[in-house]
């Protein structure tokens, strides 16, 4: 049989398992759920924490336009390093007294 609880119950037991102070087998026998129940409920509640965290950065679209622009922003970065490494190996080769 299939119990419903409130979201502030399983938020309740999911604060108590973040203290750490007992292990999830005593939660879930303190709480009156199984240890599988206490696991999903952790588990969703730590994805909904990450989905609120990850929305705060702007949308997937927003995000990859950021990863675009810098990966394009880091191989012209590459490019110039190369450029002036050249610079640095004819120059000093051309300075030396022969």
């Amino acid at each position: 049989m299939t119990r419903n609880y409130t979201d502030e119950f399983k938020r309740d037991v999911g604060a108590v398992a973040k203290q750490g102070a007992a292990t999830r087998r005593q939660i879930a026998k303190d709480f009156g759920i199984s240890k599988l129940t206490l696991a999903v409920w952790l588990q969703n509640a730590q994805r909904d924490e990450l989905g609120v965290a990850r929305a705060s950065f702007g949308s997937a679209a927003d995000d990859a336009a950021l990863l675009r622009e810098a990966l394009k922003r880091k191989r012209l970065l590459e490019q110039e390093a190369e450029v002036m490494r050249r610079a640095v190996a004819y120059l000093s080769q051309a300075t030396l007294p022969k």
